[in-house]
């Protein structure tokens, strides 16, 4: 049997992938980025990798016609973007993540923000511009207090990091408790009782219906005076309306690399909010993402061929 397989990077750059078919059938690689004009008849395509960073209304375009359809893999640690996408699809198709792709981009771009923010390199990137000498004391990351809220491959990627900086504590959060074995996770019901005792509040959770607006007017108002709230989920995560209140009281910072509405348009307020630090959704778009996008387009395509069972599956439709 023969099938497509629409792939955002061209089949010839992958290594380890399945043979194409050949005269017993098998994989037909399609490339498709996005672009236009689909690479073939949707209709025959059997395994999608969703383009990334291309936005919901693409990543679902071709999905209604996608009647042969078994697995939606995206490149993205979330899946929200195709969610608008799943009803059209028919019974039993697998969406899969990119859980192990972008855990090393996102955890080093948080612990920048952290760092960049604590120790003021907004004001000394105005003050080069300027050719101002903007000496003084600035916070330390060491013996601060530091909250994970979402602690999925991404949260513990994230802890990895902080390790060496001498934190005076760090708490961890996700839906529902367990262990690790770097210590208890704990259940959002707890999260208010956490608020107030961290300096630093960092966001790596997925959106879901329970976590849109999460850090909310409460949740926001219940950090300590002073403390840095870091968000490297999703915008829609904070209620922005909210963040721009507390920021602009100058209660707390912040440093966003996912806004609400994204991309922030010309003119909005939290462009120049005091003490809010933006990278423009940067977080996974390294160096490191090609080669191991790759490796989990292959590794989940050679399981697929053999009839395996499929990594980072989030749910199946029907």
């Amino acid at each position: 049997m023969t099938y497509d397989v629409w792939l955002p990077i061209p089949a010839d750059e992958i290594d380890g992938l399945p043979a194409p078919s050949g005269p017993g059938g098998g994989p037909r690689y399609r490339f498709w980025d996005g672009g236009p004009d689909f690479p073939a008849d949707p209709a025959d395509c059997a395994f999608y990798v969703v383009p990334y960073m291309k936005g919901s209304e693409i990543a679902v375009r071709p999905m209604a016609e996608m009647t042969s359809l078994r697995v939606v893999q995206t490149l993205s640690a979330g899946t929200d973007h195709v969610i608008p996408g799943l009803p059209a699809l028919p019974p039993g198709v697998a969406l899969c993540n990119a859980k192990g792709v972008h855990e090393a981009s996102t955890a080093e771009l948080t612990v920048a923000l952290i760092l960049a923010s604590l120790r003021g390199f907004p004001g000394f990137v105005r003050g080069q511009d300027a050719e101002e000498w903007r000496g003084g004391f600035y916070p330390a990351l060491a013996d601060k207090s530091v909250l994970i809220v979402g602690y999925g491959s991404i949260g513990a990627a994230i802890e990895d990091r902080l390790a060496p900086f001498e934190l005076a504590r760090l708490e961890r959060v996700a839906r529902s408790a367990r262990t690790t074995a770097r210590g208890p996770v704990r259940p959002l019901a707890e999260l208010p009782a956490l608020l107030p005792e961290a300096d630093v509040v960092v966001l790596s959770t997925p959106l879901t219906s329970d976590t849109r607006h999460l850090a909310d007017a409460a949740f926001l108002g219940r950090m300590k005076d002073g403390a840095l709230l870091v968000n490297v989920a999703r915008g829609p995560v904070v209620d922005t309306k909210a963040l721009l209140a507390e920021t602009g009281s100058g209660r707390i910072t912040a440093a966003l690399d996912v806004t609400d509405p994204e991309p922030l348009p010309k003119g909005h307020p939290l462009w120049h909010a005091p003490g809010v630090l933006i990278s423009p959704h940067v977080g996974g778009s390294t160096s490191a993402f090609m080669p191991r996008a790759k490796r989990l387009i292959a590794g989940q395509l050679t399981r697929f061929v053999r009839g395996e069972e499929l990594r980072n599956r989030v749910l199946t439709t029907g």
